[in-house]
């Protein structure tokens, strides 16, 4: 959808009572994100202010309406015992609930085309606006920013981005909730590459799990995965529905068809499975193609077998729009969507303004009134992760004023996700029992309280956690995570035609789970009954049937002496390091297969 901000449509006091207002604001103003952290990511490096005539993409969030209504709709609709459960809304039901008002769209059209905004384009809930200017003309328009190029990341990504607050005019702080484009460096991937642990013996060791070697195996593979869940080779998709599943792609992260084709060779001989992926969402480069977004599309379409498969590709491929952002418009513009979606990426919730994590969580509220199943790892460095905060202090721990506090992540905190957390086998080198892996994340939000499907949970676990860090450490009472978890340690990945092993992080076990839940929702579109939809609320009220309880391990956090590396440790039921635990396909199957 194009916004007509043909200047034609304006006349020309309209055009002068918006500059009028541009002049006005440097002396009537606010800050739409004044709690935006500002420090430059490690890794990446200034290459100085950008030129004053380059053009610059921009996404404009419109303030919303009636989102108590769809916070109520999400509920009831989540909810097996509500006459609602199941009952989606369609793209265009939520568009007439939550589209802006009439003013909203109004003013803040009227205010860019006095800025000289062009080819803005919107989509089709008309709650965000997407524009082009020039680098003179946004610095104009959003008061105190200075835009500059950065590079960095692992594809040495170039952005533009300004490393000083923006202002907007107080007449459009009713309309306009934050400016994407600005701040936000592209967020991180929960990937690691670990060393191969030492091998006691190699008599009989295989890459997989082969008929004569006893469960022995030199890594995770789709066998490995299919062993430890009990899925069968008649396990895959029927090939006959409508059943779909996706995963994203960031940071110029790319899939290479043949690298798909060459695990699928390697690794699936044993199962039936798609060789393609169905279609790509976005700008699919051609550059070399990257460990994680190999990972996600080979382990999605292995677990998840022979249902076909998106990928939505969001690279940024203009310095100025924010990956992640562009995810979530095209959710917003696109009517048929895969009912499953898995994401591995996140950032500190304490990096983001509470402007853009509100506004972010709400489009994940709104992908749940639609019936879709989101699934967001869980992190590998929400309570490791590198300083940004303050000075060095051991492992990463995030300190306040001298105070050491547990990291929480987002989108990960979100309570209209499915959070995925990682374990790891007893013993490296056979299909065993799970334990946590350390590097999983986990925790509690700063910033969104405890949903009413998890209280009991939750509340179990606190009074009876024998190993409760210090209470200062996290918000007891915030939205807890994650909600499940699946192996994460250890992957063989195929990338650039060369098999890779020891792949690790919860960006493994999120596809996985995601794919087991494309295969229940295969079972339940056979059966005439709706996909799973936002399954939080189902899968407390079940209390974790059909999943393996994981009750050994912790993960790690701050190394001081109050809690000496350690941070949150499983326990029976659910525990803030792998949820309610990992999948038992047959069990897990039965237990969301009823209406």
């Amino acid at each position: 959808m194009t916004a007509d901000l043909q200047e034609g449509r304006m006349g020309p006091r309209a055009c002068l009572l918006g500059l009028l207002a541009l002049f006005v604001a440097g002396k009537c103003s606010y800050s739409p994100e004044p709690d935006q952290q500002w420090t430059l990511p490690p890794g990446w490096v200034s290459l100085g202010r950008a030129d004053p005539e380059e053009e610059l993409s921009l996404t404009f969030a419109l303030r919303q309406q009636n989102l108590e209504r769809l916070s109520e709709l999400v509920q009831a609709m989540s909810d097996p015992g509500s006459s609602r459960y199941g009952k989606y809304l369609t793209l265009e039901d939520v568009a007439e609930l939550v589209r802006p008002s009439p003013l909203t769209l109004h003013t803040v059209q009227k205010w860019l085309l006095a800025a000289g905004a062009r080819n803005c384009h919107s989509v089709t809930t008309q709650d965000f606006l997407t524009c082009w200017l020039s680098v003179r003309q946004a610095e104009l328009l959003l008061s105190g920013a200075e835009f500059h190029h950065y590079m960095g990341g692992p594809a040495e990504t170039h952005v533009v981005r300004s490393p000083r607050p923006y202002r907007l005019p107080k007449a459009l702080a009713s309309h306009v909730d934050f400016v994407g484009g600005l701040h936000r460096f592209p967020p991180t991937s929960t990937l690691r590459q670990r060393p191969k642990p030492q091998v006691p013996g190699t008599v009989g060791l295989h890459l997989g799990v082969t008929p004569g070697t006893v469960g022995l195996h030199l890594g995770v593979t789709p066998s490995v995965i299919r062993e430890r869940y009990n899925l069968t080779a008649q396990d895959v998709g029927s090939g006959t529905t409508n059943n779909s599943q996706a995963c994203a792609q960031f940071l110029e992260q790319y899939f290479h068809e043949s690298d798909l084709a060459e695990f699928m060779r390697l690794f699936g001989g044993n199962f039936a499975h798609q060789a393609s992926v169905a279609r790509v969402v976005g700008q699919q480069g051609r550059g070399q193609a990257g460990i994680e977004a190999s990972l996600d599309v080979e382990y999605l379409m292995s677990a998840g077998a022979n249902i076909s498969t998106w990928v939505y590709s969001s690279p940024g491929r203009h310095e100025s729009q924010e990956p992640f952002l562009q995810w979530l418009l095209l959710l917003s513009n696109e009517s048929a969507l895969p009912h499953v979606h898995t994401v591995s990426y996140g950032d500190d919730e304490d990096s983001l303004s509470s402007a853009y994590i509100q506004r972010v969580n709400t489009e994940l509220m709104k992908a749940a009134a639609r019936g879709l199943t989101v699934l967001f790892a869980s992190g590998t460095t929400d309570l490791t992760s590198t300083l940004t905060s303050c000075s060095d202090s051991g492992a990463g721990c995030w300190s306040v004023s001298g105070r050491h506090r547990f990291r929480p992540s987002f989108p990960a905190s979100s309570p209209y996700v499915t959070t995925v957390g990682g374990t790891s086998f007893k013993n490296p080198f056979r299909v065993t029992d799970e334990v946590v892996d350390y590097i999983s994340g986990g925790g509690f939000s700063n910033v969104f309280p405890r949903p009413s499907y998890q209280e009991e949970a939750v509340a179990q676990y606190l009074s009876s956690s024998p190993h409760l860090p210090p209470s200062s450490y996290f918000n007891a009472s915030g939205r807890a995570y994650p909600d499940v978890a699946a192996l994460s340690d250890g992957y063989w990945v195929v990338s650039n035609h060369v098999p890779i092993p020891w792949v690790s992080g919860t960006s493994a076990s999120t596809p996985v789970f995601g794919g087991l839940l494309s295969l229940i929702n295969e079972h339940r579109i056979l059966r005439g009954l709706p996909p799973l939809g936002f399954l939080n609320p189902r899968l407390y009220q079940k209390h974790g049937e059909g999943l393996f309880d994981v009750t050994r391990g912790c993960h790690e956090s701050c190394l001081n002496e109050e809690v000496e590396g350690q941070g949150f440790c499983s326990g029976p039921g659910w525990d803030p390091v792998t949820g309610w635990g990992t999948p038992n396909f047959p069990a897990l199957l039965k237990t969301l297969i009823n209406p």
